[in-house]
């Protein structure tokens, strides 16, 4: 998925939600146990009820690992069945050794057809690059996360006073452009976000951490949307889990066309739509 289809998908849909598909065995509604994939199952209703809503999915790999080769099978199951129009992010935090590095880009990108994922910059550019060379394929690069302890690492300050998260940045700028390289801030931060917009004024943005973990949505939109949107918002648990009855699905819309409402609102006042 390119640019420009990511771009249109917002303002088609009047939205920049991605619901976040980490799903977990233990936390969703009962009754859906009795199949033989739950979680398939969950996801299915999940994304029955919100693909209209939203313009991307980002699965967890973590929470698909967790129960082995079911699992994987899980996760290409429920890739299978997202929308094509719709972006798929891994959520896997990769980062290794440029011949490791092409062979989770073959896995994410080949395998399992996923869009984007998100990376590691630490080991630097070769590792990075593989990811790169993917036609329509997408870098997400974690630059200011939304963690407690985030800024023990990502604010050290260099002799220049250049905080470490800076330096990635404007680093990994000479290593693509806007057309397949994101990265990760948290809506947590948003007293960096203008400083990361003026660093980065075109690149889009993966926000997570509004919802339950608290961001507000308006004000991390003010902060870093630009002429074209700039940012895919990502919101997990307070839709996915909103609710365990039998009327999950029904709750799972309420809850995702609130925030989908919200952003077309601002989308609007904005001038983007």
């Amino acid at each position: 998925m390119n640019y420009d289809q990511i771009c249109y998908e917002i303002k088609n849909k009047g939205s920049y939600l991605c619901v976040g598909l980490d799903s977990d065995l233990n936390k969703i509604p009962k009754y859906l146990l009795k199949y033989d994939d739950p979680i398939f199952e969950f996801n299915k209703i999940i994304i029955d009820n919100t693909k209209d809503l939203v313009v991307a999915y980002k699965p967890n790999l973590a929470f698909y690992e967790v129960n082995g080769s079911q699992g994987m099978r899980t996760l290409k199951k429920t890739l299978d069945y997202i929308p094509k129009n719709i972006f798929k992010i891994a959520d896997a935090k990769r980062g290794d050794i440029g011949n490791t590095s092409l062979m989770y880009a073959r896995t994410f990108f080949e395998t399992f057809n996923f869009d984007a994922i998100t990376l590691s910059p630490y080991m630097g550019r070769d590792s990075i690059d593989p990811f790169l060379e993917f036609k329509d394929k997408w870098a997400i690069i974690l630059a200011l996360t939304s963690n407690k302890s985030a800024k023990d690492i990502q604010s050290i300050k260099n002799l220049n006073g250049e905080q470490l998260y800076e330096s990635i940045i404007k680093n990994s700028t000479e290593w693509s452009s806007k057309k397949n390289m994101m990265y990760v801030v948290g809506a947590n931060r948003e007293d960096d976000l203008l400083n990361i917009r003026k660093i980065i004024p075109d690149n889009f943005l993966l926000i997570p951490g509004v919802g339950a973990q608290g961001g507000d949505l308006k004000k991390i939109s003010n902060l870093g949307m630009n002429e074209n949107c700039g940012i895919i918002v990502n919101v997990s648990r307070s839709i996915i889990y909103c609710d365990d009855s039998i009327n999950f699905g029904q709750e799972v819309r309420l809850s995702a066309m609130k925030v989908k409402n919200q952003m077309q609102e601002i989308l609007f006042s904005s001038r983007i739509i």
